[in-house]
């Protein structure tokens, strides 16, 4: 049945699952314009939230006391009589790299609890295209007997959150929407106009927007492959890939990615989700899974160019080892499928005394050795890991002091190239 657009439901009435990189930000926008709950599983996180305080350090709390019709809650049952119902959980990967469906379902399972007649859910967990309709749509219609494009309706607007950009903020990053229906693509594509500075593209399907977002992030992983097996190369042939990179860069149409360690919860893991839809499909894209292995293996490829050294310089010596930087990326505290930890693995195994340090990071790591201070004239072996501004900001010089005078200094994102 066409339905006109009903004004009232972009007044107010908006709730958030999932207050993490992609949640949080989304609930502060909407509610400085919308009647907003954000909600989260995690009563630690919604306590510090309500206090002002972001452990990720992505937002400071004058940004989050903002947003004046926000409300934070762990409790479900104060959610209330909502219209519009936006899941933005973590969509992971089990460790033999198949899909990890369970937080998308539970959330979906929580909605479905308390979802009223006319609402809307929309999606932004990154998932593989049809999983909305395939998976999600089915829990809500069984458990409460409400009809899709009928009694509710949903939509899909795939997050594009960069932990750590300052530059690229929600506000400043064009978003894709898709509804439904006509009835549901009009609400959304207003509703994310209403935040959103750079506009919206409307997808002209829920697959569509899936589709486009999950291969967002594949191009990335393919083309750092590429520069991974350039680095391989080029290592065997005593080049400096990242001054071959920088060469070739001055061509206007050179895509300049960078070598290194690809986790987090997007690159390292989203090509699974479209290689678990390619196997249902029996379709193997030869492509995508070799940079998957190529990436998947840089962690053991770093660890074995510098066991290499620590053998020649050190013979069978155990050694005092310092990894800096563990966090999947640059300025940002996100350890989610980090691959220093495959580095961090390979010498322990050795026995060798490794220790992290990593100022991103002010909560425990299990099965990790961490330090808090930097000890002088102490290490063997420096690797530097994960290109943090404060490590160029501490300078080399002072990184070194804390190595013996016979030393290896490994730096893997050239921070001081």
């Amino acid at each position: 049945m066409k339905k006109k657009l009903n004004k009232e439901i972009l007044k107010n009435k908006i709730v958030i699952f999932g207050l993490g990189y992609v949640g949080l930000p989304l609930a502060i926008e909407f509610g400085k314009k919308f009647d907003t709950i954000g909600y989260d599983i995690n009563s630690k996180r919604v306590k510090d939230l309500n206090n002002g305080y972001d452990s990720t350090k992505e937002f400071l709390k004058k940004y989050i006391k903002s947003s004046k019709n926000l409300k934070i809650t762990n409790q479900i049952n104060k959610l209330g009589d909502r219209s519009i119902y936006i899941i933005t959980v973590p969509t992971p990967i089990y460790k033999n790299k198949k899909p990890d469906f369970r937080n998308l379902i539970d959330a979906t399972k929580a909605v479905s609890k308390i979802i009223k007649k006319n609402s809307i859910i929309i999606y932004e967990s990154t998932v593989y295209p049809g999983l909305t309709e395939e998976i999600c749509i089915p829990i809500i219609e069984k458990k409460t007997k409400l009809i899709a494009n009928k009694d509710f309706f949903y939509g899909y607007s795939p997050e594009r959150i960069n932990p750590g950009d300052k530059q690229h903020q929600l506000k400043n990053i064009k978003k894709i929407v898709s509804g439904s229906n006509t009835y549901a693509e009009k609400i959304i594509k207003k509703l994310y106009e209403s935040i959103i500075l750079a506009g919206v593209h409307v997808a002209p399907s829920v697959k569509i927007a899936e589709a486009a977002k999950v291969i967002e992030n594949i191009q990335r992983d393919i083309n750092v492959a590429f520069s991974n097996e350039l680095l391989k190369i080029f290592e065997k042939l005593n080049l400096n890939t990242f001054e071959i990179l920088k060469a070739a860069n001055t061509k206007w149409n050179f895509l300049n990615f960078q070598p290194g360690l690809v986790g987090g919860h997007c690159i390292g893991v989203d090509p699974y989700y479209l290689l678990h839809k390619c196997n249902e499909i029996n379709l193997k894209p030869n492509i995508i899974t070799a940079g998957r292995k190529i990436n998947d293996e840089m962690g053991f490829y770093y660890s074995n160019i510098i066991n290499q050294k620590v053998k020649s310089k050190f013979k069978n010596k155990k050694i005092k080892i310092l990894i800096l930087g563990y966090t999947f990326k640059e300025n940002c505290s996100d350890v989610r499928n980090t691959k220093v930890k495959d580095i961090y693995d390979y010498f322990n195994k050795k026995k060798h005394k490794v220790h992290i340090y990593d100022p991103w990071i002010n909560f425990h790591l299990r099965d990790v050795k961490q330090v808090k201070k930097l000890k002088k004239n102490y290490y063997d072996c420096i690797i530097i890991a994960v290109k943090h501004d404060h490590f160029f900001k501490i300078g080399k010089k002072k990184i070194l002091s804390c190595a013996k005078k016979k030393n290896i200094f490994y730096d893997i994102k050239k921070v001081f190239s």
